[in-house]
């Protein structure tokens, strides 16, 4: 064979080496689960803001409404996986709203970080127009990306931010598990919460897990560097992505909700039992 044959041939399996994830980004970063409406509503809580214009599910505040909390959530599953956020935030007397995705749960739409996010910001000004102010934005991991996009567009009307197992730029993220991929390059959706929040000037709380493998701490840590004040850094010690839910007590929740509702004595880093 010749060696530009060989040469061609080289550059065509490299092509479509590299084709591959940038031509499956969705598959490899989103997991919709989906169900109905009734499904949703089954575990008690209520269709938000109506079945008929379903954009989430909505748990009312116990005694006192002190704010609003509007919670996007992680990558797989849907809304109503993430009850738990209900249970902890309305005994705090805060009314909470978990967001859904275009394409999750029960709702049509396109996945991708500009459906999602402008899904969002929709999803903030209606929620404010609503119920008003104090309004909080809560993501998680991927939701995390999504919120900051989010709130950084509706600044006006988010009162603070708190990200859970966030990263600073989904790309550095994507080269720690492909360190063998040109990812700066094949990456579509870019979630660069680091540049979106740099002159958000809201209180932001970052929260990561210490043994985090899927986002690994030092990207939530190098987010929370990168933000202008007010901000506070809490460490989950001994979590992981996906369980860090199982090391929090409604002490750290209130400490949380202090510091995003103004409550606090100042920035710096916290650790959860």
């Amino acid at each position: 064979m010749k060696p530009a044959t060989i040469m061609l041939w080289l550059v065509t399996a490299c092509a479509v080496a590299l084709a591959g994830p940038a031509m499956f980004q969705n598959r490899l970063l989103y997991f919709p689960a989906q169900a109905s409406v009734a499904e949703m509503v089954s575990t008690g809580l209520a269709a938000w803001p109506a079945e008929g214009d379903f954009r989430g599910l909505v748990a009312e505040a116990q005694g006192a409404v002190r704010g609003t909390v509007i919670v996007f959530h992680g990558n797989a599953g849907h809304a109503g996986h993430r009850s738990y956020y209900a249970d902890a935030l309305t005994r705090l007397g805060l009314r909470v709203i978990l967001a859904e995705y275009p394409a999750y749960g029960p709702r049509g739409g396109a996945l991708g970080e500009r459906s999602l996010v402008d899904d969002a910001a929709q999803t903030i000004a209606l929620a404010h127009r609503l119920h008003g102010a104090p309004l909080l934005v809560v993501g998680e991991s991927l939701g995390a990306g999504v919120a900051a996009a989010a709130a950084a567009r509706e600044r006006d009307r988010v009162a603070a931010l708190m990200l859970i197992t966030p990263w600073d730029r989904l790309e550095n993220v994507a080269a720690f598990h492909y360190p063998w991929l040109p990812v700066g390059w094949l990456l579509r959706d870019r979630y660069d919460s680091a540049a979106k929040l740099a002159s958000f000037g809201a209180p932001v709380l970052v929260a990561v897990a210490e043994r985090d493998g899927v986002v690994p701490a030092r990207f939530g840590i190098a987010l929370h560097e990168a933000l202008s004040e007010p901000k506070r850094i809490e460490v989950v010690r001994g979590a992981d992505h996906n369980n860090w839910i199982r090391y929090v007590d409604e002490a750290w929740w209130r400490r949380a909700v202090g510091f995003l509702l103004g409550e606090r004595t100042g920035s710096g880093a916290a650790a959860a039992k």
